[in-house]
């Protein structure tokens, strides 16, 4: 008896163009929001601020200030100080959930997934505001800890600190990093991880040489989508954490609003991008180093 083997069908080119047809006008749309957001950065960030929207004539005198005021460079380094913490302790707790999810869930995977995203149905600024309530002096927490008996009276060390800010970003980008990771793990072969026990591999051996290296695409990807969006971050900091919170995104939006520096503020914006953008290509290395090994 002949096996039958499935060819595919090549799609039609009448439905390749209806395809394109389709993409391309938002994708162009996109494409030019980007690309004018950017320039607009740029251009400003070249200006001297005259009080007028745009500025008066072209100067390099916003990134001197950026480069040798301390005080850009301190911030700077809390910033990214803080959304390493922040990554961390996302990738450490959501790799247990999405590894659940791949690889123990079964028929409740899409009941799971479905509450790994609720927190997109509620606005962010509430989940904040949450989180400052929880906090508070008078919050959820200390209340707890006096009722229980552990403490005696409320203390401030939990709110308007850098620790308040590292919770309040964690559990905020949690789903972030959650979904990348479950997409790395969910697409590995399960007959590699059946081959490794069979060959005599125990579960955290074969974890640490099957699963974990052929994941880390994932993880990185996760790192990136929490770490570049927390570095500018600054409602939080403002809601749940005190000057020693203070992140480069609060002087950026400073300058926009209560200071009407609009140059200024584009040139902080760039250094930040500069900044990001050697961090994104490190992760790229990585992701390639990691790559070639698996």
């Amino acid at each position: 008896m002949s096996t039958l083997v499935a060819t595919p069908v090549p799609e039609p080119r009448s439905s390749q163009g209806f395809r394109v047809a389709m993409l391309l006008p938002g994708a162009l749309v996109t494409f030019l929001l980007i690309l004018f957001a950017l320039g607009l950065v740029l251009f400003l960030a070249f200006r001297t601020n005259d009080g007028s929207l745009l500025g008066a004539g072209f100067t390099v005198a916003n990134f001197v200030m950026v480069v040798s005021d301390p005080l850009y460079w301190t911030v700077t380094l809390r910033s990214l100080v803080i959304a390493a913490l922040v990554t961390l302790a996302t990738v450490v707790t959501a790799y247990p959930v999405a590894y659940y999810l791949a690889f123990h869930a079964g028929r409740r995977r899409g009941l799971l997934l479905f509450l790994v995203t609720l927190p997109f149905w509620t606005s962010y600024l509430l989940r904040v505001f949450a989180w400052k309530i929880v906090l508070a002096y008078n919050g959820v927490l200390n209340s707890a800890l006096i009722e229980s008996g552990i403490w005696s009276e409320p203390t401030l060390a939990f709110l308007n600190t850098p620790a308040a800010v590292v919770v309040t970003l964690a559990h905020a980008y949690a789903p972030f990093a959650i979904l990348p990771i479950y997409v790395a793990l969910d697409t590995i072969p399960k007959s590699l991880v059946e081959a490794a026990s069979d060959l005599g591999a125990r579960p955290f051996t074969s974890f640490r040489r099957v699963v974990l290296p052929n994941s880390m695409p994932g993880v990185l990807a996760a790192a990136l989508v929490v770490f570049v969006p927390t570095v500018g971050d600054y409602v939080t900091p403002a809601l749940v954490g005190g000057p020693a919170s203070t992140m480069i995104g609060t002087l950026i939006q400073a300058e926009f609003g209560k200071a009407n520096d609009w140059p200024f503020g584009a040139a902080l914006s760039v250094a930040v991008m500069l900044v990001i953008l050697c961090v994104v290509l490190v992760a790229r290395f990585a992701d390639r180093r990691f790559g070639s090994r698996t």
